[in-house]
Parts: C-alpha cells; sequence; structure tokens
C-alpha cells in the first residue's frame, strides 16, 4: 500500500516509524510520504489560508493550493474534465472532518484492500468546502470521516488513528494474524470484545473468573461470547439493535432475552 499524507506539519508523521507501523514499513509492506503544504505555495510567506468568505472567526485553507499539491499526487492534469463514475486507478482521497460520517471498523477493513490512499489534514477552520466536491466530479473517491463527536486543532491525529486502523488489517502486520479476528467492532455480526485477563490468576485480592481455568474450551467460549454480549448491552446498546436476529445461536438469543431483548424478528428490539 503506498500512502501519501499532506499536512502543514509533515514531521508530525515521524510517529509512523514506531512499533509495528515503522516495522511494515521496512518490511516493504507499506510506503509512507508525509509531504508539506506549503511546497505547494507560491508567496513568500507560503500561505495556505485565508479569510472565510462571508465572514466569521479563523482562516480557511485556500483551494488554489491543495489544488495543486492533489493534482500532483493523485496524476490529474489541472484541467481534468469531470467524470461521471469513480475511476478504479485513482488512489482514495481522505479528509478527517468533524461533520462526517463516523469512521467506523468497517471502513478501515474496506480501506484496507486499496492500493494507495492519500490523506489531506485540514487545519484552522478546515478546508474549502469545494476541494472534496472538485475531486468528486473528477472521478476520485473521495472520503470525509470524523473519528468521533469532538473537535481537534487539526486532522494529524485523525490521520493517524485512521492510519493505525487501516494498516494493522494488512496481511503479514500483525505477527499473530489471529489476534484480529475477534476483536470489538469486527465481523458480520459485531459486538465489543468480551475481557482480557493474564498471570497470575490471583492479584491483589481480584481473581480472574474461575470458568477461564476450567480448561473447558466450550464452557470458555460461551462465558466469552456471553460476557461480550452483556458489555456491548451496557456500553453500546446500538450495536445490539443492529445484530442480526438469524444469525445468533439459540444461546445468543437466550442471553439476549436475559439482557431484556426480544429478539423473534429481524434484529433485537428492546423490551419496555
Amino acid at each position: 500500500m503506498d500512502i501519501d499524507i499532506v499536512s502543514v506539519f509533515p514531521e508530525y508523521f515521524d510517529v509512523l516509524n514506531l512499533s509495528l507501523l515503522g516495522k511494515a514499513k521496512d518490511k516493504g509492506l507499506i510506503s509512507v510520504h508525509a509531504h508539506n503544504l506549503r511546497d505547494w505555495t507560491h508567496d513568500v510567506h507560503q500561505s495556505v489560508d485565508d479569510t472565510p468568505v462571508g465572514g466569521g472567526a479563523g482562516m480557511v485553507m485556500k483551494p488554489a493550493v491543495w489544488a495543486e499539491c492533489l493534482d500532483e499526487l493523485l496524476g490529474l492534469p489541472a484541467d481534468a474534465p469531470a467524470q461521471e463514475t469513480a475511476l478504479p486507478d485513482r488512489p482514495i482521497l481522505i479528509f478527517p472532518n468533524p461533520s462526517a460520517p463516523l469512521f467506523t471498523q468497517q471502513d478501515a477493513t474496506e480501506l484496507s484492500h486499496a492500493q494507495h490512499l492519500v490523506f489531506g489534514c485540514g487545519r484552522y477552520e478546515g478546508y474549502d468546502a469545494r476541494i472534496p466536491v472538485y475531486y468528486r466530479e473528477r472521478g476520485v473517491d473521495v472520503r470525509e470521516y470524523s473519528i468521533g463527536d469532538y473537535v481537534l486543532n487539526g486532522g494529524e491525529v485523525a490521520v493517524s488513528v485512521m492510519l493505525e486502523a487501516i494498516t494493522r488489517l494488512l496481511p503479514g502486520f500483525m505477527g499473530n494474524p489471529d489476534s484480529i479476528i475477534e476483536e470489538s467492532y469486527t465481523g458480520g455480526n459485531a459486538l465489543l470484545e468480551h475481557n482480557q485477563y493474564t498471570k497470575p490468576a490471583s492479584w491483589r485480592s481480584l481473581d480472574v473468573p474461575a470458568v477461564l481455568l476450567s480448561g473447558d474450551h466450550a464452557k470458555v467460549d460461551r462465558f466469552r461470547r456471553d460476557e461480550a454480549l452483556e458489555k456491548t448491552n451496557r456500553i453500546r446498546p446500538d450495536l445490539i439493535a443492529q445484530l442480526d436476529c438469524h444469525a445468533l445461536s439459540k444461546a445468543d438469543r437466550k442471553t439476549l432475552i436475559e439482557l431484556g431483548w426480544e429478539v423473534s424478528g429481524d434484529h433485537p428490539r428492546r423490551i419496555g
């Protein structure tokens, strides 16, 4: 996977040389290039922003500077004609935006199959809204994502979050590929992951659940499944409501009924 990142603080992404991401770069699984947006400016101050049209506080990132940068990275001529559909040979262009749809594990899984990703890091009051419109009209698959219901100073943190979620799904990235199979939000009927424990079995008067020490794998699996259902019900009941009842086992249905859900339809429905 080839990854290009555009930012006014490209040095921020030195952190990608650490841990598993750094090892993936060393193994050639990914290539990461952080670009300074100011390299595409032409004025002495290397200005990338201007006052908002219509008034208001703050500054907005200028479309002309972004266009010169993105035309080069996306391989588009400056006068590229509009396209009715996205072109398969174009990179996917991604902008973090707190006003955009939430970035999910499903998005990370889809993007992990891409060959080339280009990330744009906004700053100040954000980027001119015409930028994603323009590139969508020219056949580029443009995504805008929020990573949560809060606002950051810039897109660098959000890009780092998305990159970690995406790249860890690449074949060969994780030392043990089984470690990503039963994680939170993963799979068709996604739940929060069950609790994890390690040795010692008793620590500061707190014991791990006895069933985990039983050696009975079927009982362990059922315990963990029930724990995942209970945790999801308590923290993210919206995920319970999205489950496909037809894909649930009898034991799953029994647990959900005990937790206060009706499971005879297509999706669970809270009782009361």
